[in-house]
């Protein structure tokens, strides 16, 4: 029997409801339809430290899932919550030997960085972010920094921002990750890489910018249906002029005479602002105050059901959420402890898909791939690249408003084309063969399985902790041209050499992309 070809299996996979079990995890309803159907939940289990992994970290291991049931779920969040406590000293020592300049600061960086390495100098940035989502024992909080990244976004790489852009990600968004929204909206508004990008450090008195004030409430605050008038966004702008760079330093300065004087209300922030030298303090009055506002606290819940919960944000709890937010002093923390503990997380298993970026690296961490030794970086240039191709690297996001964080959003063909032969590529060492890996014999327990049957049963535990359905298993099975009762020995070579087109096809399916 000649077997068939992959796309002759994809085929057959699609009729069995397989392969197209993407699509039904993008139909996934809201938490509160509680008679709804959730086509999700057919292709992952309930169990709740599976789910918790699945969506507050970048996927889960044996060793991640072991540990979080040792310790129970509320106990692992706490920690995960004080990412300070967690032991990652042997994997920063890693990144550090990776990247050392991950700590410079910019004027360092402007005096250092010769004009023909500033492109790759913002690259590596990206690989440095692939590695800490990957193998960082701090998983939440790496999660977070991608979240927050994505929501008060700089295009990374950027002209404009070369010599600011890691800077940026160190001093406010993996500073203030876990502390406060307002602390981190008022650190970004006077960080050289947000004036830059959305031009505020040219903004003036006589010839005011409008593209921070808009953005600051379209896309940082209230967001775009704030309620705020043509007018409010004008006079945003004008409020935030005078915020500035030392044109030697590139540092943040306040320009006093830049500023403009005169009445300016926005949302209930209404001041008389007859004095350039307050203007300053009036800035940061008024970013505390949007901070602060129930409109903004509404936008941030929203954005983080959808980030944790499902596509179809459930109104009641998101207000319950911003009451949170609002109570706590926009801490973060408080807020992803009442989302994580709620009923409506509980209930929401299946209603998530993976986006390309979160697929490759809970790709990773399943098939045990570990850092290149030393200061090599050649096997996260190939992630780069392959998450680029995927089209989600990380910071490259072209516009202001981050990427889409929906499943819809990346659900073409040839996304999730790109997606299986990344995972065949994966299976195979040879899409990451810069990196250790353990052998694919290895994903079997130390009892071998005695058939090909018992097999995929064995795979299929290992990377998604369940056995797949029995169609689905035959899909396979027809792939691999053997019957279920078929005799497994892992010492024959033609064996081994199935067991990586079994562990691809495992991946491509929704048991694995329904994060």
């Amino acid at each position: 029997m000649t077997p068939p070809t992959r796309r002759q299996v994809l085929a057959l996979a699609g009729a069995a409801g397989f392969a197209g079990g993407l699509n039904l995890a993008a139909a996934a309803v809201p938490a509160a339809a509680a008679t709804a159907s959730r086509p999700g939940r057919d292709f992952v289990p309930a169990d709740q430290h599976l789910h918790l992994l699945r969506r507050a970290t970048y996927g889960p291991t044996p060793a991640s899932l072991d540990y979080l049931k040792t310790k129970g779920i509320s106990t692992w969040l706490d920690q995960q919550l004080s990412p300070a406590t967690i032991d990652d000293a042997a994997f920063q020592k890693q990144l550090h030997n990776k990247f050392p300049w991950l700590s410079w600061s910019i004027p360092d960086v402007i005096k250092r960085v010769p004009e023909g390495q500033k492109w790759p100098f913002m690259t590596e940035l990206s690989m440095a972010s692939i590695a800490r989502a990957t193998w960082s024992r701090r998983q939440l909080y790496e999660v977070m920094c991608e979240f927050w990244s994505n929501h008060l976004h700089i295009t990374c790489p950027s002209d404009k921002v070369w010599f600011a852009r890691h800077d940026y990600d160190a001093s406010v968004i993996r500073k203030h990750a876990l502390g406060t929204f307002e602390d981190m909206l008022i650190a970004s508004a006077k960080h050289p890489a947000m004036l830059t990008y959305l031009n505020n450090a040219e903004s003036s008195r006589s010839d005011p910018n409008e593209n921070y004030g808009r953005e600051l409430l379209e896309l940082h605050t209230v967001g775009i249906a704030g309620g705020y008038t043509e007018k409010e966004m004008f006079d945003s702008a004008l409020i935030m002029t005078g915020f500035t760079l030392n044109p030697v330093s590139r540092l943040y300065r306040y320009d006093t005479y830049a500023h403009y004087t005169g009445p300016v209300s926005v949302l209930g922030f209404d001041r008389p602002n007859t004095r350039q030298n307050e203007g300053e303090q009036l800035g940061i009055d008024y970013l505390r105050h949007l901070a602060r506002h129930p409109t903004t606290a509404r936008h941030l819940s929203r954005k983080l059901w959808i980030r944790f919960i499902s596509d179809t944000p459930d109104q009641a709890f998101v207000d319950e959420l911003a009451q949170v937010y609002l109570d706590n002093g926009t801490a973060i923390k408080p807020v992803l402890r009442h989302l994580f503990l709620s009923d409506a997380f509980t209930v929401s298993v299946g209603q998530k898909l993976r986006r390309p970026y979160e697929d490759v690296i809970a790709t990773m961490r399943l098939l045990g791939y570990r850092p290149e030794a030393g200061s090599r970086t050649t096997g996260l240039r190939t992630l780069q690249w392959m998450v680029t191709e995927l089209g989600q690297a990380p910071f490259a996001w072209a516009l202001p408003d981050g990427y889409p964080d929906d499943g819809a959003s990346w659900l073409s063909a040839g996304s999730t084309l790109n997606r299986w032969n990344r995972h065949l590529a994966f299976a195979s060492h040879w899409g990451a063969a810069e990196f250790p890996m353990p052998p694919l014999r290895s994903l079997l327990p130390a009892k071998l399985p005695r058939t090909y049957g018992d097999m995929l049963d064995a795979l299929a535990r290992r990377l998604v902790f369940r056995t797949i359905e029995d169609r689905h298993k035959q899909v396979i099975l027809t792939f691999l041209d053997r019957r279920a009762s078929d005799s497994f020995d892992k010492q024959d070579a033609d064996a081994v050499y199935r067991m990586g087109p079994a562990v691809a096809l495992i991946l491509d399916s929704p048991y694995h992309g329904v994060r």
